[in-house]
């Protein structure tokens, strides 16, 4: 997502013809990007307030609209049967409830992008691990690629088969900053639930709205709590205000409970 002015936000995303769900989620994720930048104040332009609070908030937008709406039994309710009429040959014998699952299954992979909500974060704690040690001086740019794969083979048992799709995987670092930056990812997804849960507590029917296609009222939520502020506060002092706590884990570990439990008959 790039913003260019205020109002003016543009995403790109990705496609590739044999996985619906990489331009799906992908599309959803820079949304939500775009969508927290579209709702700052539009006084602030101009100023350092004209942008997100961190790394970590506006990763909690982004994870929010793809995985805790995106990925939800509710919203598949509303959209799969418009899903089947653009795609019918290829959904033809696939049930909303087989549908639901794959996009939810739970599995090693090699590509931060694409993995699912539960391993996620273990993509991230490998690369903080990595930054870390290439900042303390414990480890050289020229040994990055097998420490990568030891560790993930360490972590979730894959080895990927080039440097593509290993250490080459991420734009982040081609972009000159080492550290500080993939953290905000599962800051992300543990504010993306507490941030959720305050706006079931405001506003409990938002479940039964997306159920509908609706989402104007979470949006509407959203942008008066977070968005308009842009960086008027720090991290810290957003998550008190909207959610009346500082950054907690619990909300996030009884989202992932719950889904997965319910999917996996846990």
């Amino acid at each position: 997502m790039t913003k260019f002015a205020w109002g003016d936000a543009r995403i790109t995303t990705r496609f590739d013809e044999n996985d619906l769900g990489g331009a799906l989620f992908s599309s959803m994720h820079e949304t939500g990007h775009a969508l927290y930048e579209m709702g700052i104040k539009e006084s602030f332009e101009g100023t350092p307030l004209d942008g997100g609070t961190s790394a970590g908030v506006h990763e909690s937008q982004s994870r929010l609209w793809e995985n805790v709406v995106g990925r939800s039994a509710r919203f598949w309710g509303h959209y799969y049967p418009q899903l089947c009429d653009t795609f019918p040959e290829q959904l033809a014998d696939v049930s909303e409830e087989q549908f639901y699952r794959g996009i939810n299954k739970v599995e090693p992979s090699l590509i931060r992008t694409e993995a699912d909500e539960v391993t996620y974060n273990l993509h991230v704690i490998i690369r903080f691990g990595l930054e870390l040690d290439l900042l303390e001086g414990n480890l050289s740019v020229a040994e990055l690629p097998e420490a990568w794969h030891a560790r993930y083979q360490e972590s979730l048992g894959v080895h990927a088969p080039d440097n593509r799709d290993g250490v080459m995987q991420d734009v982040h670092w081609f972009a000159g900053q080492v550290g500080g930056l993939f953290q905000g990812y599962t800051l992300g997804n543990i504010m993306s639930a507490q941030f959720y849960g305050a706006a079931l507590s405001a506003h409990p029917e938002i479940p039964m709205q997306i159920g509908r296609g609706e989402f104007s009222l979470l949006h509407t939520w959203l942008r008066e709590n977070i968005y308009q502020y842009g960086s008027q506060f720090t991290a810290d002092e957003l998550l008190r205000r909207v959610t009346g706590s500082p950054l907690t884990l619990q909300p996030y570990l009884t989202y992932l409970r719950t889904k997965y439990a319910a999917i996996y008959g846990l």
